[in-house]
């Protein structure tokens, strides 16, 4: 992000606020709002990546807002769940087809083996993404689903995609640490050539252990302390890329510390108000990015039975596609968790929708994914506009692009909306087990 002063920007929200339709005008102070999100997303986090050293410093300024109102570590002292998971760096890598090498940015090669040799006599599953397809969600099917060995042809339309996606994920592969050094299945994408029968594949790796943590708060309840609802963002985001002009931090301050924001935003508004009959339980999720793997961890190490409900934000800075005052709530019809929160939204402007975007599978690609595979009311709650964000994955996404107003609207709706679920007077259905 370029320096900027922002001029007292946020504070616009005062000179509308008779036109706005309050939820609850204790719940969260704007410049509290302001002061936590310009710094998760100022320059010297330099972009949260998870698996550099600048995520530290993030995890350590949200355990200092927990700290400073006295909540409960969750795991450890330091409020961080710490883990481990193999990170994987490419030492070199190549594609030749028909003897003519590839470009760098033509192909992308997810290894987690330390050797990799393919031609066309090994034993892989050849697939392709086709003209037309929806090369995002093929891709991320692709890697997060399939339990073989590919390599994926490209439709060369798709190009400048996949030259995108190769500054995200060919600098480091990470597996979960029990899975070994090399059980993991490898995958290779490569733009399509006319004629691709005979083609050459090397690819070698290091592999190094490497240290991961959620950062976690909670406030245990009274009468239901085994009953627990999570409120969750992620912290971290996709570090330094290649400079447009002279930026090259990508801040994140949509994705996700507007999410992260109201996380710590509710955290404070709960403690001060001590109405939990249930415990609460506050996680900052790291590693979205490449995997989510800090919310497999979290949500892998919880007995799923006891969580009945997760309130999970991500990305809030800007207007929802239904305008002001609303959001919405992917895997909407899973369960009736809006629809309670909804219930104590009434005499409020504020309005929760069903996810717009059906087609790209929202409930199942965030950090609500596996408690609510496990059966678990877990949700995420949003107002990203995903089918015209610009500013998406760019050093765009900077504070100065966000709404304060909507962020601080958001943060009140879901206080209020929760109040019924988190002093225990109401309980939402359960999403069905997509597993035993």
């Amino acid at each position: 992000m370029k320096e900027k002063v922002l001029h007292g920007y946020f504070f616009v929200f005062f000179q509308f606020a008779a036109c706005l339709s309050a939820v609850t005008a204790q719940t969260v102070e704007t410049a509290d709002v302001e002061r936590i999100i310009s710094t998760l997303a100022a320059d010297d986090m330099r972009g949260r990546a998870a698996l550099s050293p600048d995520i530290a410093r993030a995890a350590d300024f949200i355990a200092e807002e927990f700290r400073q109102v006295d909540l409960h570590p969750y795991a450890e002292e330091n409020y961080r769940q710490t883990f481990e998971v193999t990170k994987v760096s490419t030492k070199n890598e190549s594609i030749k087809i028909n003897g003519a090498a590839l470009k760098t940015d033509e192909f992308i090669i997810l290894n987690s083996n330390p050797i990799l040799s393919w031609n066309q006599d090994s034993e892989i599953e050849v697939m392709e993404i086709s003209a037309g397809d929806d090369f995002s969600e093929r891709f991320r099917d692709i890697v997060r689903n399939n339990p073989n060995n590919n390599i994926v042809w490209i439709d060369p339309s798709f190009a400048p995609m996949l030259a995108r996606f190769k500054k995200i994920f060919s600098r480091e592969n990470v597996i979960p640490k029990q899975a070994g050094a090399t059980n993991g299945p490898s995958k290779v994408f490569a733009i399509k050539k006319k004629d691709t029968r005979i083609f050459e594949i090397v690819a070698n790796t290091i592999h190094e252990d490497f240290p991961l943590f959620n950062v976690a708060a909670v406030i245990p309840g009274k009468s239901k302390s085994d009953e627990f609802v999570v409120f969750s963002a992620h912290y971290d985001h996709i570090g330094i890329l290649e400079p447009e002009g002279k930026d090259s931090i990508a801040n994140g301050a949509d994705d996700d510390a507007s999410g992260t924001t109201a996380m710590i935003a509710l955290a404070k508004h709960f403690k001060k108000e001590g109405i939990n009959e249930r415990t609460l339980i506050f996680v900052a999720f790291t590693a979205e990015e490449i995997g989510m793997f800090g919310s497999k961890y979290f949500s892998n190490n919880i007995d799923a039975d006891k969580v009945v409900a997760m309130i999970n934000i991500e990305m809030i800075g800007k207007d929802s596609k239904f305008g002001p005052n609303t959001l919405y709530i992917t895997g909407y019809h899973h369960s009736n968790l809006a629809e309670l929160m909804q219930d104590n939204l009434k005499g409020t402007a504020f309005t929760f929708h069903p996810d717009p975007y059906p087609t790209q599978n929202l409930f199942y690609r965030s950090d609500n994914a596996v408690l609510a595979a496990l059966g678990v009311p877990a949700h995420t709650f949003s107002t990203s506009q995903i089918d015209k964000d610009a500013y998406y994955h760019t050093v765009k996404d900077e504070v100065s692009t966000l709404d304060i107003r909507n962020i601080k609207s958001s943060i009140e709706a879901i206080a209020k909306g929760a109040v019924g679920i988190v002093t225990g007077e109401q309980t939402p259905t359960r999403v069905e087990k997509l597993t035993d």
